[in-house]
């Protein structure tokens, strides 16, 4: 009998050390509950900027004017965001605390002013304004001071993206082109508008610059083979090599953290209905699809630890937020509302404080 209960208490103590072993295995979900995803949603009949926790708690409604807010962009060290706005009757640039206060018009100006991007450090701002006539970049610092024009020519620039070091800034540009005739241009100047070299020089659509985290390269997407297609460069334009190939449209990539895999959709189906992510190592190998809903799964977002990928996806009917394991596993949603959740992006850094650390 004494057998018999020693192997009952050595079983029951196994069980109990699996069970918490297979527990640690799980993702960290107290982590998780720690990190902020802003979004934009219509769910009030106008588009407003939310945040949720990365668990699906804690959704608020941050902008809450009659005004159309959209685009949200956090700060580098998670306190601010930088969004656009609708509400003075055409696009300005925003900024506001993390938690919805102290919103201000950074921009101010009668033209449209988009497509804000905080340099590294989170002293400044690069943005695209039709101010002076055509779309130009600019830049200013983070209180809307210091505005400097960058470029100053008869074509467009737009789409401004900082480089990791804050020295330097790519965007697309129609200046060497025929506008009308798909005529775009990667171009590359530093921070202070000098130096200004075109990287990609041919007739055909280059779009939509991204650096890799190292700053070594600049992801684009090109139709220079057809159609769209996602292609690596060096800053000093050498280097050109083609990471997809397909039929169908690749675009809208997105670098996971530490630079190792870059995450895209592709556009498929006779009326281009549907669109999955996908995955690929950022030599262009490996390519995974994500996510086959027979939807629309768009807006790949990394978390800061590469661990996961939140995206918008119209499976349901309408767009809401979604959270999946870089793997494609463990599909989750996390906003549940009749209107349209899109452009999800997470927080750089935990976004509550735990017993003994600063906020992280």
């Amino acid at each position: 009998m004494r057998i018999k209960k020693l192997f009952l208490i050595a079983t029951i103590a196994a069980l109990a050390v699996n069970n918490f072993a297979c527990k640690k295995q799980e993702p960290d979900a107290e982590l998780y509950k720690q990190y902020k995803i802003a979004f934009f949603s219509n769910r009030n009949r106008n588009r407003n900027i939310y945040v949720i926790n990365a668990d699906g708690q804690e959704q608020r409604n941050l902008t809450d004017n009659p005004g159309a807010d959209f685009s949200p962009s956090w700060s580098p060290d998670g306190k601010k965001i930088v969004f656009m706005s609708a509400r003075d009757g055409n696009h300005e640039i925003y900024v506001m605390n993390s938690d919805g206060s102290n919103q201000i018009n950074l921009t101010n100006n009668p033209a449209n002013d988009d497509a804000p991007s905080w340099s590294p450090d989170g002293s400044k701002i690069a943005f695209e304004s039709s101010r002076d006539g055509n779309s130009e970049i600019y830049i200013m610092n983070s209180d809307g001071t210091g505005l400097k024009r960058l470029t100053n020519n008869p074509g467009g620039d737009w789409h401004a993206c900082w480089s990791p070091d804050n020295n330097k800034i790519a965007f697309q540009s129609s200046r060497s082109k025929d506008e009308a005739a798909d005529g775009y241009e990667i171009y590359v100047m530093n921070a202070d508008g000098s130096g200004l070299k075109n990287l990609t020089n041919n007739s055909f659509f280059d779009t939509a610059p991204s650096w890799s985290p190292d700053g070594s390269r600049i992801a684009f997407i090109s139709r220079r083979d057809g159609n769209h297609e996602i292609y690596i460069i060096h800053p000093d334009g050498t280097g050109l090599k083609r990471l997809t190939n397909n039929t169908e449209k690749d675009w809208f990539e997105n670098w996971s953290p530490d630079g190792k895999k870059i995450a895209y959709t592709i556009r498929r189906g006779s009326k281009e209905t549907l669109t999955d992510i996908y995955v690929m190592n950022a030599d262009g190998s490996k390519q995974k699809r994500l996510t086959s809903s027979k939807a629309k799964d768009l807006d790949p977002s990394w978390s800061p630890d590469g661990k996961k990928i939140a995206f918008a996806s119209r499976r349901t009917g309408n767009f809401q937020i979604y959270i999946m394991n870089a793997d494609g596993s463990k599909q989750k949603r996390i906003t549940k509302h009749s209107g349209y959740d899109l452009d999800p992006v997470w927080s750089p850094i935990l976004a509550n404080k735990t017993k003994g650390d600063e906020i992280r």
